[in-house]
């Protein structure tokens, strides 16, 4: 508890305040503004008036916590690490909104890489960020070493390490909502576009897929079966994947897509061979990408929490770079995702056959 003296002489700050002027100035030990302006009020009973006496008197003097005088008298160096595959409109950037919310508020910076796929980057990035004085790693859908001397926190990575722990999303129940969905419509013949091979989460979601269609009774054909390829961003990818079970001659009425930018590339593919999304073929996409819902037309989507597993990725992280307990508990902290219904899935409406091959005109 606080106790304010209110015989304590009142100094005026100046506009070059430091920590121990504002105390002067409030009456108030420089613990206890320090502890408001660092964002512990309330774990150390600081009552709800101080705590505004506090805030308001440094923003008067525009006063700033100085973390990083304050790291380095705790030895410490008050920033993480971000690994993610690439910056761009989709997962990576819900991820990181997340992780930002949480890093903000406890008072640490962040460097973000992207390694674009590429192994040579994914090899010497956690040794570049361990440069960097670092106190821990987050890997977003980044398959590194998880051996490393820091905290690491892997969201989709699936690592393996000491002080690694995994955040991962529950695709059997994922799996279970989107295949379920299209069986109550009717859809049977189901064409599926799977992930590209060095995505950490493809092989997770097609055991999934298969376990679920098995108890459904909905029969996987290899030929409807493709895979994304490449490392181009946007849709392009999910464009070709389609035109591939386009030109694969088996009739399908559904596709369900291993993510949203694929789906919306499906639907453009479907589109162009004059195909009708949902009349003709339904399309199911992953992760719920803030661009899916203004998607034309709106998409069907297994929404992952990005923003939510960004949010407990950082604040697991913190934990662990805090708490040498917290640090020793490695097991993988489950998602649970939720079914979006929009306007990309309807009732089948009779089996649609496969058009003929379609001129595939890449997009740039």
């Amino acid at each position: 508890m606080t106790i304010e003296n209110p015989d304590t002489p009142v100094h005026e700050p100046s506009p070059r305040s430091s920590l121990k002027d504002l105390a002067l100035h409030l009456g108030l030990s420089q613990t206890t503004v320090s502890r408001v302006m660092n964002n512990s009020a309330e774990a150390y009973r600081i009552s709800a008036d101080t705590k505004a006496r506090v805030l308001a008197a440094a923003a008067k003097v525009n006063y700033k916590a100085n973390h990083f005088a304050r790291g380095l008298r705790n030895k410490r160096s008050q920033t993480v690490g971000v690994i993610v595959p690439e910056i761009s409109d989709g997962y990576s950037t819900s991820v990181l909104g997340g992780i930002e919310d949480v890093l903000l508020l406890g008072g640490y910076f962040y460097f973000v890489v992207s390694h674009r796929h590429r192994a040579e980057l994914l090899r010497e990035y956690p040794s570049l960020l361990l440069s960097r004085a670092v106190e821990g790693i987050i890997a977003v859908d980044s398959a590194i070493d998880g051996n490393l001397p820091v905290p690491v926190v892997a969201v989709s990575g699936h690592l393996h390490g000491r002080f690694t722990v995994n955040i991962e999303l529950d695709h059997l129940l994922a799996a279970r909502y989107a295949l379920e969905h299209l069986h109550r419509l009717g859809h049977t013949k189901i064409a599926f576009i799977k992930g590209q091979s060095f995505s950490s989460d493809t092989r997770a979601r097609w055991r999934a897929i298969c376990k679920v269609a098995d108890d459904l009774g909905i029969a996987i054909n290899p030929r409807l079966t493709v895979q994304l390829e490449g490392t181009a961003l946007g849709h392009d990818p999910g464009r070709v994947a389609a035109v591939r079970l386009l030109e694969s001659g088996q009739p399908f009425t559904a596709i369900f897509a291993f993510n949203d930018l694929s789906a919306m590339g499906a639907i453009v593919a479907l589109r162009e061979a004059g195909i009708h999304v949902p009349s003709d073929v339904s399309v199911v996409g992953f992760d719920d990408i803030p661009s899916a819902a203004t998607n034309n037309p709106p998409l069907t989507t297994v929404r992952q929490p990005l923003q939510e597993m960004g949010r407990v990725a950082a604040t697991m992280l913190l934990e662990r770079i805090r708490s040498e307990e917290a640090r020793q508990q490695n097991r993988p902290t489950l998602i649970l995702p939720t079914f979006i219904e929009r306007q990309t899935t309807a009732r089948a409406a009779g089996l649609r056959k496969a058009t003929e091959p379609v001129l595939l005109r890449t997009t740039r």
